[in-house]
């Protein structure tokens, strides 16, 4: 079995084939301190436009996505059902506390530090798999699919769909 490939018996039915980061639209309406760009425009405008999902990084300094984007940006996917909510961090950080208030459709776990500049690497399973297993199993009763940001290891991938992440 090729462990890049999803057994048949997991493949759901409706896969998000594009979902829209609007991370770099918050760093830039930060700067400008005016409140624009808009992030929820610029989802409405990715929406429109076909995409399939939007995904935020809400990182602890709030350098671009802040806490109160990411709310808002649930009130407004509530007029896209059909649109999924991906947001991604550091479980260990911030993260959590908002899996728990929005319940997106999706979280992904990024192994960043909170003084990284960007997401450069993906977790070590072999380190890392007792501590995120609860993490995950958490996300999955509330409903949220559970994806985890990987180097492309094949022999990484069997493992972390052993711990229950997709």
């Amino acid at each position: 079995m090729n462990p890049l490939v999803a057994p048949e018996q997991i493949v759901r039915a409706h896969r998000c084939a594009l979902s829209v980061n609007v991370n770099k639209v918050a760093h830039l309406r930060n700067t400008r301190h005016l409140g624009i760009p808009s992030v929820t425009r610029a989802a409405t405008l990715c929406l429109q436009a076909g995409a399939q999902g939007i995904t935020v990084h809400p990182r602890p300094d709030e350098r671009h996505i802040r806490a109160a984007d990411v709310h808002e940006l649930h009130a407004l996917l509530k007029q896209w059902p059909e649109a999924e909510y991906n947001i991604e961090g550091n479980p260990f950080q911030n993260l959590m506390g908002f899996i728990r208030e929005v319940r997106p459709h999706q979280a992904t776990f990024v192994p960043d530090s909170e003084d990284q500049f960007t997401s450069d690497h993906g977790w070590d399973i072999d380190k890392d798999a007792a501590r995120l297993r609860p993490l995950i199993e958490e996300c999955q009763a509330l409903g949220v699919r559970v994806s985890l940001f990987m180097d492309p290891l094949p022999e990484a991938m069997a493992k972390v769909r052993a711990l229950g992440a997709e």
